[in-house]
């Protein structure tokens, strides 16, 4: 899974900025909402959207303007200690407010998956670089399956070529995108289930 060539670059790039965890954020949470409540369970969506990609992105353009991180990715793992905790104080704010204000069940129990599947990441990240792009993907999958039907689980390849691209990348391993891929489908998947 190594580049063994320009193009498989130039393609690992175009996957690893094309889905990153944030764009899968974007797309997923409003069309959940969509799909299971309509036009107020995609405005829920949209409100998590803010605080899971919306404000932790601000965050990590303002660290970048700073010089505290050098991509957008965050690709040293000790400076992710300190972007993880603050997406998950978003994340936290948002379920708050959904709780408060009565969000549709599926919609809260996504929150309540992106913030479980946080937890186990942030403490792998300790001792090492776990894929959070594998892991947002894999666990977002996870959560449609639940929620729509198992033919969601066709969107697996997706995992794989996001994995494909950080390895050609050199921004992980493999060992760290399997693990990824693992976490987020059994962290978040539970946690949506449970949460519903």
């Amino acid at each position: 899974m190594s580049a063994s060539t320009p193009a498989a670059a130039v393609w690992a790039r175009r996957v690893t900025d094309g889905v990153e965890p944030k764009n899968v954020i974007i797309a997923v949470l409003p069309v959940l909402g969509l799909l299971r409540y309509g036009l107020s369970g995609a405005a829920w969506g949209l409100f998590a959207v803010l605080f899971a990609a919306v404000v932790p992105t601000w965050f990590i353009k303002r660290g970048m303007r700073q010089g505290r991180w050098d991509d957008r990715h965050v690709g040293q793992r000790q400076r992710r200690l300190v972007v993880i905790p603050f997406i998950m104080l978003s994340v936290l704010t948002s379920l708050g407010v959904m709780l408060w204000a009565g969000a549709p069940s599926d919609m809260t129990a996504m929150v309540i998956a992106m913030f479980a599947a946080l937890v186990p990441i942030m403490v792998i990240t300790v001792w090492w670089k776990v894929s959070v792009h594998t892991a947002v993907a894999s666990g977002a999958i996870a959560c449609l399956a639940v929620a729509l039907g198992p033919w969601w689980l066709v969107g697996y390849p997706l995992v794989a070529a996001i994995a494909w691209s950080r390895v050609v990348l050199r921004d992980h391993t493999l060992a760290q995108t399997v693990v990824g891929a693992a976490v987020g489908a059994a962290s978040a998947g539970l946690a949506f289930w449970a949460g519903r």
